[in-house]
């Protein structure tokens, strides 16, 4: 790219909640033919009697996390931690959130720094890697665009498209119609004016036209941006109006910014903006979405390298506010200039001072609250050895234009189009189906939060009729989804996004809080207990035996008319007759384990099946896994009466 397209002498451009939950049905209330047992209520008094489990001790620190009761859930997760089990690092993150709201600032600060050495690649602990190989990120960024001759290229210097009503504007060095046509000492070449092409639907430049209007000088005019009504251009232009040149302290003609209304079929009121001065350059306009934000490129004091993108409010009385730098995630020591900002919050520009194949390559990064994130090069389509720049693209056709001098074009700068064929940013759907752990029924009107790695919210949805969910979420990112409905323990899941486009799936399952039963229904299943365990070939109540039993007793001394009928079972292995009665020994054990602790007798009966009701094939003779024989073993609470 010429000199003239940088900041120098007389030139037109730069180089310039408490989340709250639904209570649950109390566990003795009672409908026509059913009871609610609350499970949660359960684990707490069990809890209390001494008994110890780490999955218990989870579930009742969650249910109060998630409820915001955080005193609660820094008991039950600091008795988590006593058992020295193996825990999940997510448990250390609200272990010490829920110290920290209780008051303990010391000891969450202990917690915390155990959670920084476990999760050394979870972005709370450890910002992602930087300094990635940048031929390799180019490389993958490649291939993704169309690109050909524009078709209104000339032998002189042509570039900086932008986009008015159903037409194209540029600049364009071609004008030498006159002998008094002045010429750029440093280049040779004319000064540049503002040209124009109405274009297809397929972007397909036509006829080219100089704009007749005194938006085009004696000096340089390059790189205007129009409102979308086509009524205001902000365009820039050397130091020069109403016939009078501006210098510097050096006698140096720098450039402008300048602004024009379309009034009686010609652009008329040329102004220079306020926050221009003939000390420094400000050059090459960019507008926001919405028209509020003006983006430029300038050298002016504070300006980190040679030249940064600048941003400035468009205040609603016409004026203007202060410049703000865009900072050192986008600006470097070098040049960084020609910005362009679409509808999706993203700001494409051209620098030297970022990697890339050499000259000026184009690049993007996202706007948000902070600045400008997440930047890229574009790739080895658009960006060459040489200068590639002043970058523009529909949203959405994904058509657009840049300008080059890269080898093989006819001037010394020429303008491309192109047509994206693949986004460079990767764009992926995190969604789910919302169900029952139980049954497996759909669970629609769930609510389902969607967290960042620093667990602040980023959004909310409802499950639909189908139970389905979805969010939009950046690849390659950690997330927590957070899933809540009435009669349900709130549960949230973590997820690592997948680093290509496309979609990730994430199921989610409840467990019900209060587990409704009718006669005939396995109270066991309220608590997923399948199996009361037993030594081998022996029928004393083991440790974990009593644990299940003590969830059992609860519910019975809870509903004083509740009676069971206790079945054991065992699969086909060992004879008919040695699986009944071992089955029939637990039972009785199990039955006079209850009776033991207060349970009258009336209400409980006991019986051994053996192997006689199997749930699946796996009868003598049969080869089946253990898992499938695992499932026939299995103990059973049979409700007679509520």
């Amino acid at each position: 790219m010429k000199n003239y397209i940088l900041l120098c002498i007389t030139i037109v451009s730069i180089s310039l909640n408490s989340y709250s939950q639904n209570k649950t049905a109390s566990a003795d209330k009672k409908y026509d033919d059913y009871a609610y047992i609350n499970a949660i209520k359960t684990y707490e008094r069990i809890a209390e009697k001494g008994y110890k489990s780490a999955d218990m001790f989870k579930k009742l620190g969650n249910s109060f996390y998630f409820n915001s009761e955080f005193d609660k859930a820094a008991k039950w997760y600091g008795e988590l931690f006593a058992m020295n089990s193996e825990i999940e690092p997510e448990y250390y993150y609200r272990y010490a959130q829920s110290l920290k709201s209780s008051g303990d600032l010391v000891k969450a600060n202990q917690i915390l720094d155990l959670f920084n050495q476990k999760t050394k690649n979870d972005s709370r602990a450890k910002l992602y890697e930087t300094n990635k190989n940048y031929l390799a990120e180019i490389k993958a960024n490649s291939g993704r665009y169309k690109i050909e001759d524009a078709g209104i290229n000339s032998k002189y210097s042509d570039y900086g498209t932008a986009f008015y009503l159903n037409k194209i504007v540029f600049t364009s060095a071609r004008d030498t119609g006159n002998f008094g046509q002045r010429k750029h000492k440093w280049t040779g070449e004319h000064f540049t004016n503002l040209y124009q092409s109405d274009i297809d639907e397929y972007f397909n430049p036509n006829a080219v036209k100089k704009i007749k209007s005194k938006i085009n000088s004696k000096f340089n005019e390059s790189t205007p941006v129009f409102t979308k009504d086509g009524k205001t251009v902000y365009f820039t232009r050397n130091n020069y109006i109403d016939g009078k040149k501006g210098k510097d302290g050096n006698k140096t003609t720098l450039i402008k910014i300048y602004k024009a209304s379309f009034e009686n079929d010609k652009w008329a009121n040329i102004i220079e903006l306020p926050f221009n001065s003939d000390t420094y350059s400000t050059a090459h306009p960019a507008l926001s979405a919405d028209e509020k934000t003006l983006y430029f490129a300038s050298d002016m004091p504070g300006t980190i390298g040679q030249s940064d993108i600048y941003k400035v409010s468009i205040n609603s009385n016409g004026g203007y506010g202060t410049p703000e730098n865009l900072g050192p995630t986008i600006n470097t020591e070098g040049k960084e200039t020609f910005p362009y900002v679409t509808d999706d919050n993203e700001i494409y520009f051209a620098s030297d001072g970022h990697p890339g194949l050499g000259g000026l390559d184009v690049f993007v990064g996202e706007i948000d609250q902070n600045g400008v994130s997440n930047i890229q090069n574009l790739g080895a389509d658009i960006n060459s050895p040489n200068d590639d720049f002043a970058y523009v693209i529909d949203t959405k056709s994904r058509r657009g234009f840049f300008s080059s001098n890269k080898e093989g074009g006819l001037g010394s700068d020429d303008i491309y189009k192109f047509l994206e064929t693949k986004l460079l940013r990767c764009v992926q759907e995190l969604s789910g189906i919302v169900s029952d752990t139980q049954t497996g029924i759909i669970l629609p009107e769930t609510k389902v939060s969607l967290y960042d790695s620093q667990h602040i919210l980023i959004s909310t949805t409802i499950s639909d009729q189908k139970g389905f969910y979805s969010f939009a979420v950046e690849c390659g990112k950690i997330y927590h989804v957070r899933a809540e409905k009435k009669e349900y323990a709130t549960k949230e899941v973590s997820v690592t996004i997948n680093t290509q486009s496309g979609k990730t799936n994430l199921p989610i399952t409840l467990d019900k809080t209060s587990c409704q039963v009718v006669i005939g229904d396995d109270l066991g299943k309220c608590f997923g207990i399948k199996m009361i365990y037993f030594d081998l070939d022996k029928s004393n109540i083991r440790a974990e035996a009593a644990f299940d039993l003590e969830k059992i007793l609860d519910v019975l001394n809870q509903h004083p008319t509740l009676k069971l009928d206790i079945r054991s079972h065992t699969d086909s292995r060992q004879t008919v007759f040695y699986n009944k009665q071992l089955s029939e020994r637990r039972a009785q054990a199990t039955m006079k384990w209850l009776i033991k602790n207060g349970i009258s007798p009336n209400r409980l009966t006991a019986k051994g099946y053996g192997e006689t009701q199997l749930i699946n094939g796996c009868s003598d003779g049969i080869i089946c896994t253990e898992e499938q024989h695992q499932m026939n073993r299995r103990s059973e609470f049979i409700i007679r009466a509520l």
